[in-house]
Parts: structure tokens; sequence; C-alpha cells
């Protein structure tokens, strides 16, 4: 899939730049240090949505790019995007699917940070073969490119993005007023920038969303649904609790798209800086809308468990942590369910 031209302006890179440091601000108004200690004493959730995010998304990634057959730069790009550490929005989703907040904010916090040493790694595992076949066809086609993975500019890049993360910590802990209003602007900034990036594609490239191949639609929804899917399996295996498994198959098909974007624009050039890019912006907004059914989907069978989890922590307050809530027997039949 050719783009003959950019498929951004530089005014449109500059503005996405400055959504994106807006973003990654506000995702880091939403964390403090607390998260990270509770990652330290409560690692066994963590640890598992660990092996989901760096584990089974990569790897997801790679079978969906060798199963759908993708161009070799789409597929660097979508084993990057199955590389990345989870969102910001996937808290907001964890909350309204009656899955575990903590659980969600420890994992984007560990996962954001590991990104910088996991993204390298599995960024050459899986797709530097594909990167080899972009150079090779180039080189046979008579075309004057070279396409590496540019391995130190990620780091860069993931360096730079999260400058304003930090920034956000520093202003939770001394303002947490202002923090707020920094984590909602963020969270509505987030589906601006899926708008805005949708509108510049249509007023520069009208057609391109009818000349964009099946294949690479499938792709950017299927990367995102599979970490649903494989999320929660995973979670269950390990047999956690139901707002656990919830909360982590949300947390693993929810990447950071804002990064994803940033690393692209910051790391890569020549042709292929479009077809990537605008696979990450079809996974932007494709992901908004399967993380919405799925959290509907997930609040609807999750009432009984979370009424449940709700009643013991009344329990544990009035009555101390070792009190264990009687349940009636029909009632027990059914949670077992």
């Amino acid at each position: 899939m050719e783009i003959e031209r950019e498929l951004l302006s530089v005014v449109h890179q500059a503005l996405l730049a400055i959504m994106i440091l807006i973003i990654m601000f506000g995702m880091g108004a939403s964390l403090t240090l607390k998260e990270f200690r509770l990652v330290l004493e409560r690692p066994r959730g963590v640890l598992i949505g660990f092996l989901s995010q760096f584990g089974l998304m990569p790897l997801l990634a790679f079978g969906l790019a060798k199963l759908l057959d993708l161009p070799p730069a789409l597929a660097v790009a979508i084993v990057l995007i199955g590389c990345l550490p989870g969102g910001s929005t996937s808290n907001m989703f964890a909350y309204f699917a009656r899955g575990s907040v903590a659980l969600s904010i420890s994992m984007t916090a560990a996962s954001t940070l590991m990104a910088l040493f996991m993204m390298p790694l599995l960024l050459n595992f899986y797709a530097g073969g594909f990167a080899e076949q972009v150079a090779a066809s180039a080189a046979a086609g008579g075309k004057d490119t070279t396409f590496v993975i540019p391995y130190l500019n990620i780091i860069y890049s993931l360096l730079l993005v999260l400058i304003p993360v930090g920034a956000g910590m520093i202003l939770k802990k001394i303002s947490p007023g202002w923090a707020k209003a920094a984590e909602d602007t963020a969270s509505f900034m987030g589906i601006i920038v899926i708008l805005f990036l949708m509108g510049a594609v249509i007023i520069r490239h009208g057609g391109l969303f009818l000349r964009t191949p099946a294949t690479i639609y499938l792709a950017s929804i299927g990367i995102g649904a599979s970490g649903f899917l494989f999320g929660y399996g995973m979670s269950t295996l390990f047999r956690l609790p139901p707002r656990y498994s919830r909360t982590i198959s949300l947390e693993t098909g929810i990447q950071n798209g804002p990064i994803a974007l940033a690393v692209i624009l910051l790391s890569f050039t020549g042709p292929y800086l479009n077809q990537m890019l605008w696979l990450a912006i079809l996974y932007s907004a494709f992901i908004v809308m399967t993380s919405s059914f799925i959290t509907l989907f997930y609040r609807r069978i999750g009432t009984y468990d979370w009424e449940v989890y709700r009643n013991e922590c009344v329990h544990r307050r009035l009555f101390g942590d070792d009190y264990v809530a009687p349940i009636p027997v029909q009632d027990a039949e059914r949670h077992a369910e």
C-alpha cells in the first residue's frame, strides 16, 4: 500500500507532538510512588500482567503479521504495537468494567518503565527479520532506501515521552487537585487525538480508507481483540479473581497508542514511515471501539463478583482483616460458577 505524500503535514505533526505530551503528562498525574511500591508488595497480579503484556502481545502481533501476510514494513509496525506498554486509557476502562483500578495503574506504571528495556529486545527478536525483508526489497527495486530498526532512537523516544510522565507525578505530589484536572484532560485528549488524526488524514488523503486492504484493518483490530482474549485466559489460568482477570485482559489489549505514534515519528524516516503511521492510527481508533464493547460485556458479567468483593471490603473494615463473611449455599454455588 503506497501513500504518495506525507500522511501528516509538518504542522499536523507538531500539533500531534504537543497533544502526546499533554496525554503523557496527564498519565503521570494519575501515578504515585505508591503504585510502584504495590508492584513490590503484591507482585503476583502484576507479574502475570507482565507475561501477558510483554510475552503474549509481541507473539500475537508476530503471528498476525505472518497469518495476514502483511508487507514487511507494516509487519514491523504491528510488532511495535504489540511491544508497547499499557496506556492510561486502560485504567478508565478497568474502572467501568468493575476491575481493579489499583492493579491497572500498577501494571501501567510497571510496563511503562520496563518498556525501556523490553521494547528494543522484543523488536529485535520479532521484527528483525521483517526489517531485513524491507531493506532487501528496496535494494531489489533499485530504491536508494535503507530500513533498519533504530533501537537507540526508540529508547530516546521512550525517554522523551517519560519526561512529562515524571512531571505529572511531581504535580500529583504537589497539588492533587490540579493533577486530577490534568488526568481528566489527558483522557479527553486521547479521543481528540484520534479525531484529529482521522480528520487530518481525510483532508490530505480522502480515499485512503477505501484503498487500505482488508488485511490491514484486520491487523489493527485483531491485535487488540486477541490481547483481550488471551490476557483474560492467562489470568484465569493462574486462578486470579475475576476482577483481576478483567483488568489484565484490558491492560493487555489496550496498548499505549500515543507512544506508538511518538516512536514512529521520532525513530523512522523514508517512504515506509507513512505506512507504519497509518497502521498505528487505525489501531488507536479501533481500540477505543473494541474496548468499549468488551468493557460493557465485562461490566455485565462482573456484577455479582464485584458486589461480593465490595461486601467483603465493608466487612473487613468493620470486623477486621481476618473476618470471612458467610455466603449462603445458593450464592456460594453461583459464585463458584
